[in-house]
């Protein structure tokens, strides 16, 4: 393919965007990528759509090969689909209604759609199945921000398996995986497989890939030993150890006025603020709940919504009086008439706990004593806890999340009916799994990792062309000649036949980012060589035109 820039929608700009915070988000308007209609909304260019297109052929060939079937799901789905398994409450969610008042979503994820048509799967003999697809997702997003980092609409490849058991399962997570590694070693990426939290996704297992990068809306926990990679929301990492004071044969009440937070009452007390606990109260479908962990920890939210096993809201402060009878900063485990669902570092040692009455506080509360919590790991670790491999020290690193995979087991086929007829004759639930990459964050990815203060460096693999010839004036019958022999030979070459400066077209050359830069210059009338560069060196190197295209292919790889 051959293309001439002076043909092209390619608004490149000098400066980027005032709000833009990360490289991608700047070099990708910079460089006439993308372009934004509204928050969270985006317009790929023709240049960012070429990128976009091929990291999604990557992804079909490599799903493709575990015998993935291509189909395509409508993106407004009846909001009874959503109803029946429970997540229409979830915020994200765009709800519409059609002119006669029926209900409809715009779905984040398909996973109600797809179990939908698995229904049709009726025999153990039409199992296993890999069904995907390339859709637009809406999200309501109420802080869109990063360029593609954080959008309300985006494409999504999503794909789900059908098994028939959880063995079956097993595999096709791991066939998964399997590609996933394929499709990030391809776009030229260093991504982590990670573990992860499934939240308003439901099931029991899931992990996730992250792209270590200078910004992004994901941490990435690492042990310092390289032996433990972890999602921030599901981390597990060891704290320290508390400093408790002496131990008291039942809790006692104590006076705490105005000390609402955690810091306030562990000065006021002279106490370690991580021999304290902190209450949070949440409403999960019609009952309160309340959330527990050490004073100096953080709730993670997916890790309570997995505990749960359903999404939840916070409680309201009407609510959180109705239910204890005393505001949020002094609330409690004791006496509660609620489920407590209590964190794993609660287990053992007493702790500082709210009294549920305004202004008072029990010393001495111990779990199991004093009240009766299920237990679960519901904080979010910390970079400088232990591993809980090695014991090394946990770092954390900002990145981008780029896939995440679920074992959804039977969480949405057993309310949609989705059974099959197995030898015996008995029905089963289908067991599904569902796998998700999102090609623009992908892309966004590729940008943070692979970039310099000039622009953008391409991979090969996802670059919008395989060659940028620059013309300088007065060569352009040179430059077409060049440029058909290129294409010809099966590469996909930009032209910059503008009219315009050498230094504004180098400028752009190296912004846009193409892995060669051909500069067709005087010399190739002189002695018939042509300046050759790949972008990620930066340097020029005379070729001659008879040895053009085996060079470029050469540096192409």
């Amino acid at each position: 393919m051959l293309a001439r820039a002076s043909e092209l929608f390619l608004p490149t700009l000098r400066e980027p965007p005032s709000d833009a915070e990360a490289a991608s988000h700047k070099l990708l308007v910079r460089g006439g990528f993308i372009r934004q209609v509204g928050a969270g909304l985006w317009t790929f260019l023709p240049l960012g759509w070429r990128v976009h297109q091929k990291v999604i052929q990557i992804i079909r060939e490599e799903i493709n090969a575990i015998g993935g079937q291509e189909m395509l799901c409508p993106v407004l789905t009846p909001a009874e689909l959503w109803e029946l398994s429970g997540r229409i409450t979830i915020p994200q969610v765009f709800r519409l209604k059609d002119r006669t008042g029926r209900d409809f979503v715009l779905g984040f994820t398909h996973e109600e759609t797809m179990a939908f048509h698995a229904r049709e799967l009726q025999s153990y003999k039409q199992l296993p199945q890999v069904w995907y697809h390339f859709s637009t997702k809406a999200r309501d997003e109420p802080r869109p921000r990063g360029g593609l980092l954080r959008v309300r609409e985006f494409i999504m490849k999503d794909s789900y398996s059908f098994d028939r058991d959880f063995e079956g399962l097993d595999k096709s997570f791991d066939k998964h995986k399997q590609a996933y590694d394929k499709i990030f070693e391809r776009c030229g990426l260093e991504v982590h497989f990670v573990e992860a939290e499934s939240g308003i996704m439901g099931g029991k297992e899931s992990s996730g890939y992250l792209a270590p990068t200078g910004s992004g809306e994901n941490t990435l926990i690492r042990c310092e030993n390289g032996d433990y990679f972890a999602d921030y929301d599901a981390a597990r990492g060891i704290p320290r150890a508390p400093g408790f004071p002496p131990r008291l044969e039942a809790p006692t009440e104590i006076e705490t006025p105005d000390a609402t937070t955690i810091e306030s009452l562990a000065a006021l007390l002279g106490i370690d603020p991580a021999s304290t606990s902190k209450a949070m109260p949440v409403v999960a479908g019609d009952r309160v709940v309340l959330a527990l962990v050490r004073g100096d920890d953080r709730l993670s939210e997916e890790k309570l919504v997995t505990a749960l096993g359903v999404a939840y809201r916070p409680a309201t402060d009407a609510e959180i009086r109705d239910t204890f009878g005393a505001g949020g900063g002094s609330i409690g485990p004791v006496g509660a008439k609620v489920d407590v669902v209590a964190d794993d570092t609660l287990r053992e040692g007493q702790f500082v706990a709210g009294a549920n009455r305004d202004g008072w506080h029990l010393r001495g509360v111990e779990a199991g004593r004093d009240y009766e919590p299920r237990f679960a790991d519901i904080r979010q670790a910390n970079a400088g806890d232990a591993c809980p491999n090695c014991g090394g020290k946990l770092e954390a690193q900002t990145a981008i999340e780029l896939g995440h995979i679920f074992k959804l087991g039977t969480f949405y086929s057993e309310p949609f009916g989705a059974k099959f007829v197995d030898e015996d004759g008995q029905e089963n639930p289908i067991v599904m799994g569902s796998y998700g990459i999102g090609p623009a964050r992908t892309m966004a990815a590729i940008v943070e990792q692979h970039h310099d203060d000039r622009g953008i460096e391409w991979p090969a693999a996802v670059a919008p062309y395989d060659v940028h010839i620059v013309v300088i004036p007065g060569q352009e019958e040179h430059a077409e000649s060049i440029a058909t022999s290129l294409s010809v030979a099966g590469l996909d070459v930009l032209v910059d036949d503008r009219d315009a400066r050498a230094g504004e077209k180098f400028a752009d050359a190296d912004l846009i980012g193409c892995p060669v830069r051909v500069t067709v210059g005087r010399k190739v009338a002189e002695d018939g060589t042509v300046d050759v560069r790949e972008r990620a060196e930066g340097e020029d190197k005379a070729v001659s035109v008879s040895e053009l295209v085996s060079t470029v292919r050469e540096r192409l790889g």
